[in-house]
């Protein structure tokens, strides 16, 4: 129960406690990292699939538009380089292509002669709708950390960076 001098104790706080309390000498400091950071990114995915209901887009054929208009012009990437700049498999890359290609979104270009190399490529609407999807998200995105200052945001995006380095790094590494 808390007091009105008291903030209400976080799930991550009640977690780590309760695992002191339990278990003492547990190491617990990972939870009030980790546990906050699942639960963030929950909060922010359902936040960002509201936002995106709005102009009637999906995460993941966002994620491909905005893939081929960081690309700059002529806004063309190769399904491989697809595959790469997004961490999804070529299967993924495959769906997400098919079903943007049904909406008009992108084109696939046939090969150039000589390779099996498949393009796929922004189109004009595919180019709106991005323009539109993005301009709108990152704004109301911004809005969500605001309640960091701005040199908060900065060293919460460096710290993040370093976690996210290391984690990749065990990613790629021998199992044992």
């Amino acid at each position: 129960m808390t007091t009105p001098e008291q903030p209400p104790i976080d799930r991550a706080e009640e977690i780590s406690r309760a695992w002191q309390r339990e278990q003492p000498g547990l190491p617990v400091g990972s939870i009030g990292i980790l546990t906050r950071i699942r639960q963030a990114a929950k909060l922010l995915d359902d936040e960002r699939r509201r936002v995106l209901a709005v102009v009637a887009m999906d995460a993941a054929t966002l994620d491909l538009l905005s893939t081929l208009r960081r690309s700059g012009p002529p806004y063309r990437l190769t399904t491989r380089e697809l595959a790469d700049r997004s961490l999804i498999t070529a299967g993924a890359v495959t769906q997400r292509v098919d079903r943007a290609q049904g909406e008009g979104l992108v084109r696939r270009l046939p090969p150039e002669p000589g390779t099996r190399a498949v393009e796929v490529e922004l189109t004009a609407p595919g180019h709106r709708a991005v323009e539109e999807a993005v301009g709108g998200l990152l704004t109301y995105e911004q809005g969500l950390v605001e309640s960091l200052a701005p040199h908060e945001q900065e060293e919460l995006a460096r710290l993040l960076t370093i976690l996210l380095r290391d984690l990749s790094a065990r990613a790629r590494g021998p199992r044992g």
